[in-house]
């Protein structure tokens, strides 16, 4: 069978420059300038980026996914699937894949979205590699990560500290190299009530009830255990090596979801990675939810922290929760 290969990568940010500086002023008049000085001493967050006011997270997938390509040497017309990952989708229902399929004008391409939070680009690029594997006429493949999360979020709470806005996207072709190697997965549904938007949908359609209570904006209603991520990440990642047959030692960068540094020190450190080899972009991106990992290792390839023929783990974490890794060599 043919085994995908990741043959380009690219990552949009939008223009808007959001300091930690600029929400301290803003939170002042509150008296909860405070909450920014301990989310960045806690996550290593010290700016990010927000789009226009009247974007959708289609508008942000789009320029990352034509870079993508052009990297890739392929046109729109080329793509036989495009795979996005978001929880911050342009509606409820048509897909923001399909809505991205007709801007980009991939004429010939079908589409579907992955909805697990910010495991969802580790989730797609296994679900394009397994449909590369099995399917011969699918030859070009599409994978994007978006978020806008910022424009579902009550900007009067401090917690819109985290949000960045932007979008990843990757091109996976078939080839007979090794490429994509395998995958693991976690979830634990009894924390869904956490961390959400939870009136939209049929549990609690939207209305003005809902709208004024603030329930169809993001959430945080109670926090996850740390040791989630720090007993979930490596778990993972151990499960990917015996699964894959590869050893820490034969990584050359971990991906993990950037919303916390010192979680992903922690991590690297229960696994015996070295901090070098654990790409970190939160500190200037903020936390990009259903994008991060694309986009870190999009930068990470810009800096050349990673480069063709590396070993490469993604692992992402997202409300639910779902947790998601992929090997591959690049």
């Amino acid at each position: 069978m043919p085994i995908a290969r990741l043959t380009a990568i690219a990552h949009y940010l939008p223009q808007r420059l959001v300091t930690n500086d600029a929400l301290r002023r803003r939170f002042a008049a509150t008296g909860e300038a405070d909450a920014i000085d301990k989310f960045e001493a806690a996550s290593g967050i010290l700016q990010r980026y927000h789009a226009p006011d009247d974007w959708a997270t289609s508008d942000l997938a789009l320029p990352a996914a034509r870079q993508a390509l052009e990297r890739a040497g392929k046109r729109p017309e080329d793509v036989d699937l495009i795979i996005l990952g978001t929880d911050s989708p342009d509606y409820i229902t048509p897909s923001t894949s399909v809505v991205l399929q007709h801007r980009l004008g991939a004429v010939n391409a079908g589409s579907f979205d992955i909805g697990c939070a910010c495991a969802s680009f580790p989730t797609g690029i296994a679900a394009g590699a397994g449909i590369i594997a099995t399917s011969p006429g699918i030859r070009t493949v599409l994978v994007v990560g978006a978020y806008l999360m910022q424009r579902l979020a009550d900007h009067h709470d401090p917690m819109v500290f985290f949000y960045g806005d932007g979008a990843g996207a990757a091109v996976l072709e078939p080839g007979k190299s090794p490429g994509f190697l395998g995958s693991a997965y976690l979830a634990d549904g009894s924390y869904a009530n956490c961390w959400g938007v939870f009136a939209g949908g049929t549990r609690e359609p939207a209305s003005e009830a809902a709208v004024r209570a603030g329930r169809t904006q993001v959430r945080l209603v109670r926090r996850y255990p740390p040791e989630i991520n720090d007993a979930g990440w490596p778990r993972l990642f151990r499960q990917l090596a015996e699964r894959c047959h590869f050893s820490v030692a034969d990584v050359d960068q971990v991906i993990f979801t950037q919303v916390r540094r010192s979680t992903i020190e922690q991590a690297a450190d229960a696994i015996g990675l070295p901090r070098s080899k654990a790409h970190v972009v939160m500190d200037r991106f903020g936390y990009t939810g259903s994008a991060c990992i694309p986009m870190a290792l999009s930068d990470a390839l810009e800096q050349g922290r990673a480069a063709p023929g590396d070993l490469v783990v993604l692992i992402g974490s997202g409300v639910g929760y779902n947790q998601a890794a992929v090997a591959l060599r690049l």
